[in-house]
């Protein structure tokens, strides 16, 4: 009896969770009001032009428009992979991409961990705010003053050249050092915020496990090695799936305005060779041709760094 009065009680109640849940789902019109033009905007500026992406099949002329201009089918795309030197910038693209990727997990990593180890509270606050600002910059500012120091006269060259009686190195001109300037600039540039985000992850590392881990005899390194990185492997995981869906982008803001034609060959990457292409030469439907290629690639990416970041550590948006 008392089992039967149990499930029908259960039964009786099933209908009013389930109302609970729909009417936890609606909200207030005026929400929706609310982001109702942030969405009109997103629609303007993101969807309306990808009408944009007829041009890659087409030899489309501005005088003629999308609906006149001559259908060619995949032309652009086979011209694009017969041609060499998008091979080439593919290879840059991955490069950049791949070593700022790994350089901006691990040098956060380790900078997070040994930052942990201060104790002064006043200069752990300084130094953190000290590597964060670089990154609200623009890279405007930053190429300038790269420039400026980097030159062949610059302050760097300079210093070089007292100190170990070598030449001057053509840092901007030189294709091997032109890359190495690249990725070393975005890890001085970002490996602050990186910091940031493994710095709250120490944060919420339960201080009882490091007050029984003392009780037991292990020192500051065995607690590192045994509490705080395992306590910083899941955020890491995500900052590394997550990461995997900007391959494809090199950050163009940075080598746009560092590079120049001398080290096209080692520095150009995919975003600035469309640049050039498509505004500079005019060659619209190409340039729309190798955008929308790295575009579908980059969402492929995007879809599985989500999926392996919800199932190596639980990470989901939605």
């Amino acid at each position: 009896m008392e089992a039967n009065s149990i499930q029908q009680v259960g039964l009786e109640n099933k209908p009013s969770i389930k109302r609970k849940r729909k009417k936890g789902y609606k909200q207030p019109w005026v929400l929706h009001f609310m982001v109702l033009p942030a969405a009109i905007m997103v629609f303007i500026f993101s969807y309306i032009p990808m009408s944009g992406i007829l041009m890659a099949f087409q030899d489309y002329k501005p005088a003629l428009g999308f609906f006149d201009s001559e259908w060619v089918g995949l032309k652009h795309f086979r011209y694009m992979w017969e041609n060499d030197y998008f091979l080439q910038i593919t290879w840059n693209t991955l490069f950049f991409a791949c070593s700022k990727i790994v350089l901006n997990l691990i040098i956060p990593f380790i900078f997070a961990l040994l930052l942990n180890e201060v104790r002064n509270m006043g200069l752990k606050r300084s130094i953190q705010t000290l590597v964060y600002l670089p990154h609200f910059l623009s890279w405007v500012t930053l190429s300038g003053i790269l420039i400026d120091i980097l030159a062949q006269t610059g302050i760097v060259n300079q210093f070089i050249s007292s100190i170990f009686g070598i030449k001057p190195i053509f840092f901007l001109g030189d294709g091997n050092w032109f890359r190495f300037t690249i990725i070393a600039s975005d890890v001085w540039k970002e490996f602050g915020f990186n910091t940031i985000i493994f710095l709250a992850a120490l944060s919420g590392i339960n201080p009882s496990l490091y007050e029984a881990a003392e009780v037991d005899g292990a020192g500051r390194w065995k607690q590192t090695m045994y509490i705080t990185i395992p306590a910083l492997i899941p955020i890491a995981i995500v900052i590394a799936t997550l990461a995997l869906g900007n391959v494809l982008n090199a950050n163009f803001d940075q080598v746009f305005n560092l590079y120049s034609p001398l080290i096209y060959q080692q520095g150009d990457i995919i975003d600035t060779f469309v640049y050039r292409e498509g505004l500079l030469s005019g060659q619209f439907s190409f340039a729309t041709a190798v955008n929308l290629f790295k575009s579908a690639i980059s969402l492929i990416l995007i879809v599985i760094s989500y999926r392996l970041a919800y199932r190596f550590a639980g990470y989901r948006i939605f």
